[in-house]
Protein backbone atom coordinates (compact mmCIF):
# COMPACT_ATOMS: atom_id res chain seq x y z
CA UNK A 1 0.00 0.00 0.00
CA UNK A 2 1.34 3.46 -1.09
CA UNK A 3 0.52 6.02 0.79
CA UNK A 4 1.59 9.70 0.74
CA UNK A 5 1.97 11.33 3.61
CA UNK A 6 3.57 14.57 3.01
CA UNK A 7 5.35 16.31 5.74
CA UNK A 8 4.70 13.67 7.83
CA UNK A 9 7.15 13.59 11.22
CA UNK A 10 8.24 10.11 10.07
CA UNK A 11 9.46 11.29 6.84
CA UNK A 12 11.29 14.37 8.44
CA UNK A 13 13.28 12.22 10.51
CA UNK A 14 14.87 10.20 7.26
CA UNK A 15 16.16 13.68 6.66
CA UNK A 16 15.23 13.06 3.00
CA UNK A 17 15.27 15.51 0.56
CA UNK A 18 14.83 14.97 -3.31
CA UNK A 19 14.39 11.03 -2.42
CA UNK A 20 12.03 8.16 -2.14
CA UNK A 21 12.30 6.24 0.56
CA UNK A 22 10.18 3.36 1.91
CA UNK A 23 9.62 2.16 5.04
CA UNK A 24 8.41 -1.41 6.59
CA UNK A 25 5.80 -0.81 9.03
CA UNK A 26 3.87 -3.98 9.80
CA UNK A 27 2.78 -5.74 6.97
CA UNK A 28 2.59 -2.42 5.13
CA UNK A 29 4.95 -0.27 2.98
CA UNK A 30 4.81 2.96 3.04
CA UNK A 31 6.17 5.01 0.53
CA UNK A 32 6.91 8.83 1.29
CA UNK A 33 7.60 10.90 -2.06
CA UNK A 34 9.74 13.64 -2.23
CA UNK A 35 9.98 17.07 -0.29
CA UNK A 36 11.21 20.13 -0.96
CA UNK A 37 14.28 21.68 0.82
CA UNK A 38 11.77 23.93 2.93
CA UNK A 39 10.26 20.92 3.79
CA UNK A 40 12.96 18.96 5.44
CA UNK A 41 13.79 18.51 9.22
CA UNK A 42 16.30 20.73 10.60
CA UNK A 43 18.11 19.60 13.66
CA UNK A 44 19.99 21.88 16.07
CA UNK A 45 21.96 21.65 18.92
CA UNK A 46 21.24 24.25 21.87
CA UNK A 47 24.16 24.64 24.61
CA UNK A 48 23.01 26.21 27.62
CA UNK A 49 25.25 25.98 30.66
CA UNK A 50 27.71 27.67 33.10
CA UNK A 51 27.86 30.71 35.71
CA UNK A 52 26.62 33.69 36.91
CA UNK A 53 23.27 33.87 34.89
CA UNK A 54 19.68 32.15 35.07
CA UNK A 55 20.73 29.50 32.33
CA UNK A 56 17.22 28.38 32.97
CA UNK A 57 15.10 31.31 31.90
CA UNK A 58 17.62 31.46 28.93
CA UNK A 59 16.99 27.75 27.58
CA UNK A 60 13.61 28.14 28.39
CA UNK A 61 13.05 31.47 26.02
CA UNK A 62 15.16 30.19 22.94
CA UNK A 63 13.50 26.91 23.39
CA UNK A 64 10.30 28.80 23.17
CA UNK A 65 11.80 30.64 20.09
CA UNK A 66 13.36 28.01 18.34
CA UNK A 67 9.48 25.98 18.48
CA UNK A 68 7.86 28.45 16.39
CA UNK A 69 9.48 26.33 13.27
CA UNK A 70 7.53 22.69 13.23
CA UNK A 71 10.74 21.31 11.02
CA UNK A 72 13.23 22.51 13.79
CA UNK A 73 14.19 19.58 16.37
CA UNK A 74 16.17 20.39 18.99
CA UNK A 75 19.17 18.25 21.07
CA UNK A 76 20.34 20.39 24.55
CA UNK A 77 23.44 20.48 26.26
CA UNK A 78 25.55 22.24 29.00
CA UNK A 79 28.50 22.70 27.26
CA UNK A 80 30.19 21.81 23.56
CA UNK A 81 31.70 18.72 24.39
CA UNK A 82 29.24 16.32 22.52
CA UNK A 83 31.13 17.66 19.17
CA UNK A 84 29.54 14.51 17.56
CA UNK A 85 25.97 15.60 18.07
CA UNK A 86 27.16 19.58 17.16
CA UNK A 87 28.68 18.19 13.77
CA UNK A 88 25.55 16.00 13.16
CA UNK A 89 23.39 19.23 13.30
CA UNK A 90 22.17 21.63 10.69
CA UNK A 91 22.59 24.80 13.33
CA UNK A 92 24.04 25.98 16.40
CA UNK A 93 22.57 28.20 19.11
CA UNK A 94 24.45 28.95 22.57
CA UNK A 95 23.74 30.77 25.46
CA UNK A 96 26.86 30.64 28.16
CA UNK A 97 29.40 31.50 30.67
CA UNK A 98 32.84 30.81 31.35
CA UNK A 99 31.99 27.37 29.36
CA UNK A 100 35.29 26.74 27.35
CA UNK A 101 35.50 23.81 24.99
CA UNK A 102 38.56 21.66 25.41
CA UNK A 103 41.38 22.17 22.54
CA UNK A 104 40.20 19.26 19.96
CA UNK A 105 36.58 20.39 20.23
CA UNK A 106 37.46 23.93 19.82
CA UNK A 107 38.99 23.17 16.58
CA UNK A 108 36.30 20.75 15.49
CA UNK A 109 33.67 23.92 16.03
CA UNK A 110 35.61 25.80 13.85
CA UNK A 111 35.87 23.55 10.81
CA UNK A 112 31.69 23.00 11.21
CA UNK A 113 31.09 26.13 10.94
CA UNK A 114 33.66 26.52 8.10
CA UNK A 115 32.61 23.85 6.52
CA UNK A 116 28.99 26.01 5.72
CA UNK A 117 27.10 25.92 8.66
CA UNK A 118 25.91 29.08 11.09
CA UNK A 119 26.09 29.10 14.56
CA UNK A 120 24.40 31.89 16.89
CA UNK A 121 26.04 32.57 20.18
CA UNK A 122 24.56 34.45 22.95
CA UNK A 123 25.79 37.10 25.61
CA UNK A 124 28.68 35.37 27.61
CA UNK A 125 29.81 32.76 25.15
CA UNK A 126 33.23 35.15 24.61
CA UNK A 127 33.61 34.65 28.23
CA UNK A 128 36.76 33.71 30.41
CA UNK A 129 36.43 34.54 34.55
CA UNK A 130 38.90 34.13 37.11
CA UNK A 131 37.87 35.85 40.74
CA UNK A 132 40.82 37.22 41.87
CA UNK A 133 42.59 37.75 45.35
CA UNK A 134 42.42 41.35 44.88
CA UNK A 135 38.77 41.02 44.80
CA UNK A 136 38.62 42.22 41.46
CA UNK A 137 37.15 39.72 38.19
CA UNK A 138 39.59 38.46 35.80
CA UNK A 139 39.48 37.89 31.69
CA UNK A 140 42.35 36.12 31.17
CA UNK A 141 43.47 35.01 27.87
CA UNK A 142 42.90 31.32 27.80
CA UNK A 143 41.21 30.51 25.11
CA UNK A 144 42.28 31.98 22.09
CA UNK A 145 41.53 29.47 19.55
CA UNK A 146 37.89 29.45 20.61
CA UNK A 147 37.70 33.44 20.63
CA UNK A 148 39.10 33.50 17.57
CA UNK A 149 36.53 31.77 16.32
CA UNK A 150 33.43 33.94 18.06
CA UNK A 151 35.30 37.13 16.82
CA UNK A 152 36.03 38.90 20.05
CA UNK A 153 36.82 38.24 24.15
CA UNK A 154 34.81 39.59 26.28
CA UNK A 155 37.16 41.27 29.19
CA UNK A 156 34.86 43.41 30.78
CA UNK A 157 31.21 45.48 31.48
CA UNK A 158 30.32 48.59 33.72
CA UNK A 159 27.94 48.14 36.71
CA UNK A 160 24.17 46.45 35.27
CA UNK A 161 22.16 49.92 33.97
CA UNK A 162 20.60 51.15 31.23
CA UNK A 163 22.69 51.91 27.85
CA UNK A 164 21.36 52.49 24.32
CA UNK A 165 21.69 50.18 21.38
CA UNK A 166 22.66 51.94 18.28
CA UNK A 167 21.88 50.57 14.86
CA UNK A 168 25.09 50.41 12.65
CA UNK A 169 24.66 48.66 9.63
CA UNK A 170 20.76 49.58 9.38
CA UNK A 171 20.21 48.56 5.86
CA UNK A 172 21.38 44.72 6.99
CA UNK A 173 18.56 42.68 6.82
CA UNK A 174 19.29 41.03 10.97
CA UNK A 175 18.32 44.44 11.75
CA UNK A 176 16.73 46.48 9.26
CA UNK A 177 13.78 48.60 10.59
CA UNK A 178 14.88 48.10 14.22
CA UNK A 179 15.08 51.53 15.94
CA UNK A 180 17.78 51.95 18.49
CA UNK A 181 16.35 50.61 21.61
CA UNK A 182 17.65 50.99 25.95
CA UNK A 183 17.31 47.73 27.95
CA UNK A 184 17.20 48.88 31.29
CA UNK A 185 19.27 46.01 33.32
CA UNK A 186 21.71 44.35 30.99
CA UNK A 187 25.64 43.91 31.09
CA UNK A 188 27.13 46.34 28.42
CA UNK A 189 29.98 43.94 26.97
CA UNK A 190 33.54 45.41 26.74
CA UNK A 191 35.53 42.84 24.23
CA UNK A 192 38.39 42.40 22.75
CA UNK A 193 38.43 41.87 18.80
CA UNK A 194 39.77 38.54 18.05
CA UNK A 195 39.35 38.92 14.12
CA UNK A 196 37.22 40.53 11.37
CA UNK A 197 33.72 41.21 12.08
CA UNK A 198 30.63 42.75 10.51
CA UNK A 199 29.27 45.46 13.56
CA UNK A 200 25.50 45.10 13.30
CA UNK A 201 24.63 47.01 16.29
CA UNK A 202 27.15 48.90 18.98
CA UNK A 203 27.32 50.88 21.30
CA UNK A 204 29.61 54.26 22.46
CA UNK A 205 30.63 53.87 25.77
CA UNK A 206 33.72 55.64 28.44
CA UNK A 207 33.91 55.00 31.71
CA UNK A 208 34.35 51.95 34.69
CA UNK A 209 34.44 48.71 35.26
CA UNK A 210 35.21 49.29 38.55
CA UNK A 211 34.41 44.89 39.58
CA UNK A 212 36.59 44.29 36.62
CA UNK A 213 40.53 44.06 36.10
CA UNK A 214 40.79 46.42 33.87
CA UNK A 215 38.71 48.86 35.30
CA UNK A 216 39.06 52.19 32.96
CA UNK A 217 37.73 52.40 29.46
CA UNK A 218 38.40 55.62 27.11
CA UNK A 219 35.68 56.48 24.74
CA UNK A 220 35.44 54.11 22.03
CA UNK A 221 32.79 52.16 19.84
CA UNK A 222 31.72 48.55 20.76
CA UNK A 223 30.45 45.65 18.80
CA UNK A 224 27.11 44.44 20.25
CA UNK A 225 26.22 42.27 17.74
CA UNK A 226 28.34 41.37 14.74
CA UNK A 227 29.00 38.73 11.97
CA UNK A 228 32.06 36.79 12.04
CA UNK A 229 32.89 34.64 8.57
CA UNK A 230 34.72 32.01 8.64
CA UNK A 231 35.10 29.81 5.32
CA UNK A 232 31.95 28.91 4.05
CA UNK A 233 29.96 29.80 7.11
CA UNK A 234 29.43 32.41 9.83
CA UNK A 235 28.84 32.71 13.50
CA UNK A 236 26.44 35.47 14.57
CA UNK A 237 27.33 36.55 17.97
CA UNK A 238 25.35 39.13 20.01
CA UNK A 239 26.29 40.53 23.54
CA UNK A 240 22.91 41.29 24.64
CA UNK A 241 20.95 38.99 26.29
CA UNK A 242 21.73 39.26 30.74
CA UNK A 243 19.68 37.53 32.69
CA UNK A 244 20.13 36.31 36.69
CA UNK A 245 18.07 35.58 39.33
CA UNK A 246 18.22 35.63 43.42
CA UNK A 247 20.08 32.14 43.66
CA UNK A 248 22.46 32.94 40.21
CA UNK A 249 25.42 34.31 42.22
CA UNK A 250 26.02 31.04 44.42
CA UNK A 251 28.25 29.99 46.12
CA UNK A 252 30.10 34.23 45.89
CA UNK A 253 26.26 35.23 47.29
CA UNK A 254 23.64 33.28 48.63
CA UNK A 255 20.73 35.30 47.46
CA UNK A 256 21.08 38.08 44.66
CA UNK A 257 18.72 41.17 45.69
CA UNK A 258 17.73 41.64 42.40
CA UNK A 259 16.51 39.64 39.29
CA UNK A 260 17.83 41.02 36.23
CA UNK A 261 16.27 40.90 32.88
CA UNK A 262 18.59 42.70 30.48
CA UNK A 263 17.33 42.99 26.91
CA UNK A 264 15.05 40.18 27.58
CA UNK A 265 12.58 42.31 28.77
CA UNK A 266 12.76 44.36 24.94
CA UNK A 267 10.66 42.82 22.23
CA UNK A 268 13.51 44.60 19.57
CA UNK A 269 15.77 41.57 21.49
CA UNK A 270 13.48 38.72 20.54
CA UNK A 271 13.03 40.01 17.15
CA UNK A 272 16.34 40.05 16.79
CA UNK A 273 16.54 36.68 17.88
CA UNK A 274 14.20 35.23 15.47
CA UNK A 275 15.82 36.74 12.50
CA UNK A 276 19.04 34.86 14.17
CA UNK A 277 17.20 31.85 14.13
CA UNK A 278 16.00 32.23 10.79
CA UNK A 279 19.71 33.46 9.67
CA UNK A 280 20.95 30.24 10.66
CA UNK A 281 18.56 28.17 8.82
CA UNK A 282 19.00 29.90 5.02
CA UNK A 283 21.81 27.24 3.82
CA UNK A 284 19.36 24.65 4.48
CA UNK A 285 16.36 26.42 2.73
CA UNK A 286 18.67 27.50 -0.44
CA UNK A 287 20.55 23.80 -0.35
CA UNK A 288 23.97 25.69 0.18
CA UNK A 289 24.73 22.77 2.41
CA UNK A 290 24.65 19.62 2.05
CA UNK A 291 22.46 16.89 4.29
CA UNK A 292 24.85 15.76 7.16
CA UNK A 293 22.99 12.27 7.26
Amino acid sequence: MELEWGIANDYRAARGVGKRTSLLLGVQTMVFEDVTAAQRRIDCVLVAGGKWHDIDFARLELLKLLSEDDFVRVRVFEDYENIVAIEAADILVSYTCDVIPSLDVQERLRAWVAGGRRWMALHGCNSVLRFLDTGKVGAPDWAPHFMETLGTAFVAHPPVGPFEVTITAPDHPLVAGIEPFTPQDDELYLSRPTADVETLLHVDFAGHAPAFEIEHWQQDRHPLMYLRSLGEGAVLYNALGHCRGHLDMQPKVAWFPTVQRGAWRCPEYYELLRRGIAWTKEPLATGAVNDAA
